[in-house]
């Protein structure tokens, strides 16, 4: 009787985890977040997958259980193929389940310490080592907890980047379309008023200048949705710091100056002249920021496996309303701005396996990682 008991608290536990689970899947795809709808499609899979080896392997009345029936390390490499951190609190502490769990956690086993949030049941947001992490838990028996950390960065990164891409694609599209025949209609107007008004050809000449213009506009747009994947190659540190200061330089002279501290030695694997487009629209930012008579500065350091950028400006600072919308496709502040400076800086950025963010400091700090 007491093992009927179990295997129907046992069944009743691995229906209810997988009816939660079932419900996180559904909700995390219809709101768009593909990467909590994958983790909880794979933990309702190993769920129903332990479940039915369960049954098929269940120990027949009066006999011993079957040589084959699961054991531990078959249950921790299907545990492992699991890409969303698994974890089992418990009285005793927490263990990492799988090998994502005990790469974020860089424990064996054995969490210690347990962070706060985790050991906290009304928590709902786990932040470690610099990231943020949504809790996922289903309650077991005695107080036990299993818990699903799940990417919210990740996510969050993705759903920006869909939208990103859309909303360029579109405008891009639409506005070549309208351009294009305008483009037209000006070189045919120019040749048919070539014959008689004398004002009319430079007029004209003008237009379809100014149209050619802001056709090639657009198509800066869509570079930034259809961005190639980064080619990289080995290059010294040294190298690009050199001719990141040549081009500033060149392009705002002695007016403004740049200070370039602490340049590391060695080489890096990156797609140079896409880091060097990225790091460009960092340093004119804060040339235009502090104006003439200023001074930017650019430092670098290249700790293991990584190139980290720093570039700050002597200017007035970004209000606090601005900042949360600076990476925003098309928003721009400045007359005459693009508003894709800082956007295409940050996916060249991410693509290479980094990111550019705002340094929470009173003067203006830009920083650049890439993985190299």
């Amino acid at each position: 009787m007491a093992s009927e008991a179990r295997r129907a608290a046992a069944t009743l536990a691995s229906g209810l985890a997988l009816t939660v689970g079932g419900g996180l899947f559904v909700l995390a795809w219809h709101a768009g977040l593909y990467a909590s709808a994958a983790g909880a499609l794979l933990v309702v899979l190993w769920i129903a997958g332990a479940s039915g080896w369960a049954v098929l392997h269940r120990p027949r009345a009066g006999g011993a259980a079957p040589a084959e029936a699961l054991d531990p390390l078959s249950m921790r490499l299907l545990l492992d193929q699991v890409p969303v951190p698994l974890v089992h609190l418990e009285a005793g502490g927490a263990r990492a389940l799988n090998r994502a769990a005990r790469a974020l956690f860089a424990a064996d086993e054995r969490i210690v310490p347990v962070p706060p949030a985790l050991a906290d049941r009304a928590a709902r947001r786990l932040h470690h080592e610099g990231r943020g992490w949504r809790i996922d838990a289903v309650e077991g028996r005695a107080g036990d907890r299993l818990i699903a950390l799940v990417d919210v960065e990740a996510e969050e990164r993705a759903a920006q980047d869909r939208a990103a891409d859309e909303m360029i694609d579109i405008l891009g599209h639409e506005l070549l379309n309208g351009l294009s025949p305008i483009v037209s209609l000006a070189d045919s107007a120019i040749t048919a008023a070539a014959a008689g008004h004398e004002a009319l050809p430079d007029i004209l000449a003008t237009l379809s200048r100014r149209i050619e213009g802001l056709e090639g506009f657009t198509r800066a747009y869509r570079t930034l949705a259809r961005l190639p994947d980064p080619v990289r190659a080995p290059v010294r540190v040294a190298e690009l710091a050199d001719d990141w200061a040549r081009l500033f330089a060149a392009r705002f002279g002695p007016a403004t100056r740049l200070t370039v501290e602490d340049v590391p030695r060695g080489v890096v694997t990156v797609d140079r002249d896409q880091l060097t487009q990225a790091v460009w629209a960092l340093l004119q930012n804060g040339a235009e920021a502090t104006g003439k008579g200023g001074e930017v500065t650019l430092r670098m350091t290249a700790p293991a496996g990584a190139l980290v950028i720093l570039v700050g400006d002597g200017g007035a600072g970004i209000p606090a309303a601005e900042r949360a919308r600076i990476f925003r496709p098309f928003h721009t502040t400045k007359p005459g701005g693009s508003g894709i400076g800082l956007s295409l800086a940050r996916r060249i950025a991410r693509s290479h396996g980094g990111d550019v963010t705002l340094e929470d400091t009173r003067a203006t700090w830009f920083r650049l990682s890439v993985a190299a």
